[in-house]
């Protein structure tokens, strides 16, 4: 249960990272690119963004819908880079460190191989919550 409360947490920091992107996208929907993968990616960001409070939520209470929420936006997240640990790319710019692409590389490197280690984690405390029934 408690895993279940930090993955929640996490959705939170994603939250309150994306927000920003998420309010410059909607309030200029207007300016974005013709390039399709441009609009690709804002429309699947947008949807993500509505379901991270979906799944923030019931992580926390430790609900089902908290499982499958994070079930279906898993492909999403790694499709336009939604990580749960995705503010570790921040940390070069925390402690001063020149940002060059090996930094970023190795870092985006870790979101991505610790997001398939919260899907595991997410599946063994959801079929430990299946088995004991509460």
């Amino acid at each position: 249960m408690r895993a279940s409360k930090f993955f929640g947490i996490l959705d939170i920091i994603s939250i309150i990272l994306l927000a920003k992107q998420v309010w410059g996208i909607v309030t200029h929907l207007n300016e974005i690119p013709d390039q399709i993968l441009s609009q690709v990616k804002v429309i699947l960001l947008l949807p993500l963004f509505v379901s991270l409070f979906v799944s923030a939520t019931g992580l926390l209470l430790f609900k089902k819908f908290g499982f499958i929420t994070y079930y279906i936006q898993f492909p999403f997240r790694l499709l336009v880079w939604v990580f749960s640990i995705g503010f570790i790319t921040y940390l070069p710019e925390l402690f001063n460190l020149t940002m060059n692409d090996q930094w970023f590389t190795l870092l985006l490197r870790i979101c991505f191989i610790a997001e398939f280690f919260r899907l595991y984690f997410t599946i063994q405390i959801h079929r430990n919550r299946l088995r004991n029934n509460y």
